[in-house]
């Protein structure tokens, strides 16, 4: 029997004590469709387990609703509008894409991940292996701070947005499995960035999965966005499944949201009017889930949190060293003891898909947003947009107030009826980021 006890402590012993950590980022998903927010067609078995296993926050939120800006949040901690990366790709219009000019432009955007210190860095200080697969826009994996991973990244063919990465979830999960068994093998806590092409488009099921929502009065895209949903979901399953067999779930902590919403367009493979690239909720509300069994406590709060708000809260929990200057939250007294979070507001923005001027964030601003309790404020500005016009109709400039309680698809605009608040959450706004003011109207007329 003591022989028995003094061969259990020496394997509690040679595992890390420090958490692992795994971030789970669903692309292009609207915040409406799961099971465990009440969808009635899509099936998320595993990620609604996920769900009720969690601390989590349905009033959930990213800053931005493009992937590239809201990744760089995710790996830098910072706003867009601070982190430089406030678009997906350099304006066409100042270079022709793939001259030369513009392959520069590429590399002076990638570039602005080097004035950071990344998350990867900052826990490589405490030990941690880290592990990038799925959607990655910042060069090769090494230049996030990343030990492993699958992207070579620009300017090698494919590497926009991913290249070998896109590989995960739609081929397979054998490189982050292998990456699990290496650390768990080496006794090194590690940190893994999972961020498949799932459900993006292209939207191509299996068709085990398709046969299942293909119904005669179900557009087929729509079907097939729903089928990708439950996709993504088996390949959560199939991680977090893994993290089980290898003994290390209850000291690994999950983190889980979607870089951006997304609503079908049934006619076809792309996105509805606000949506993706908006700042509207089907663009920029996102449910999040923090996930650690041998440190918290499940429960389904309503507070309002944001994406923000992750790095230094994973930071807290491996132990690392914080950078004085992130404007996030760090969440992990209130996610272990149940405390409430005490903040005002939160924030966010929106630019167009195409950069303007890499130097100036301003120059392609089109929303700046801010949500208080019930209350959501829109303002709107004249920023450049090349592509995606259609997307940013900005057919109301005036300030768009919203109860996001009463009104969750955000139909009705009441700032006539509370000039008093629109001002107050106005100046919040200015506060937050003192930008030049390019012809925002603050006053409802």
């Amino acid at each position: 029997m003591a022989l028995l006890i003094a061969f259990a402590a020496s394997v509690q012993a040679a595992q890390p004590s420090k958490p692992n950590i795994v971030l789970i980022l669903s692309d292009d998903q609207a915040w409406t469709d799961y099971g465990f927010m009440g969808h009635d067609a899509i099936k998320t078995p595993n990620i609604d387990k996920l769900s009720r296993q969690s601390v989590l926050f349905r009033r959930g939120y990213v800053p931005t609703a493009l992937c590239r800006p809201s990744l760089m949040t995710l790996v830098t901690g910072h706003y867009p509008h601070t982190h430089g990366v406030t678009g997906n790709d350099p304006s066409p219009k100042y270079a022709e894409r793939n001259s030369d000019l513009y392959k520069q432009r590429c590399a002076m955007l990638i570039a602005n991940i080097d004035r950071f210190e990344t998350l990867p860095e900052l826990l490589a200080e405490q030990g941690y292996l880290s592990h990038q697969s799925g959607k990655w826009w910042e060069g090769n994996f090494k230049r996030g701070g990343f030990t492993h991973g699958m992207t070579r990244g620009f300017p090698e063919r494919g590497g926009r947005h991913g290249d070998d990465g896109l590989d995960i979830g739609r081929k397979g999960m054998k490189p982050v499995l292998d990456f699990v068994d290496m650390a768990v093998g080496r006794k090194k806590p590690f940190y893994l960035w999972y961020a498949p092409f799932l459900p993006h488009t292209p939207h191509t099921p299996p068709e085990r999965l398709l046969k299942k929502y293909r119904t005669g009065d179900r557009p087929l895209p729509v079907a097939k966005y729903y089928a990708m949903c439950e996709w993504f979901d088996e390949t959560c399953g199939e991680l977090i499944g893994h993290l089980d067999k290898k003994g290390i779930r209850d000291n690994t902590l999950i983190v889980y949201i979607s870089d951006n919403g997304w609503i079908q367009n049934p006619e076809r493979n792309g996105y509805a009017p606000r949506s993706k690239q908006t700042p509207y909720e089907g663009g920029v509300r996102q449910p999040t889930m923090y996930c650690w069994p041998a440190k918290m406590k499940p429960a389904d709060r309503p507070e309002l949190v944001s994406s923000i708000d992750i790095v230094p809260t994973m930071l807290a929990a491996a132990g690392a060293r914080i950078p004085k200057d992130l404007p996030g939250l760090n969440l992990l007294l209130n996610l272990t003891d149940g405390s409430k979070i005490k903040r005002k507001a939160i924030f966010g923005e929106s630019f167009a898909h195409d950069i303007a001027d890499i130097n100036k964030p301003e120059t392609s601003l089109l929303f700046r947003w801010c949500i208080e309790g019930k209350w959501k404020l829109l303002l709107t500005y004249d920023g450049e947009v090349n592509r995606y016009k259609s997307t940013h109709p900005r057919e109301e400039m005036r300030p768009q107030l919203f109860d996001l309680i009463a009104d969750p698809d955000e139909k009705k605009n009441v700032a006539g009826d509370h000039p008093e608040i629109v001002a107050r959450m106005a100046k919040q706004i200015g506060d937050w980021w003192p930008v030049k003011e390019r012809q925002v109207i603050t006053k409802f007329e």
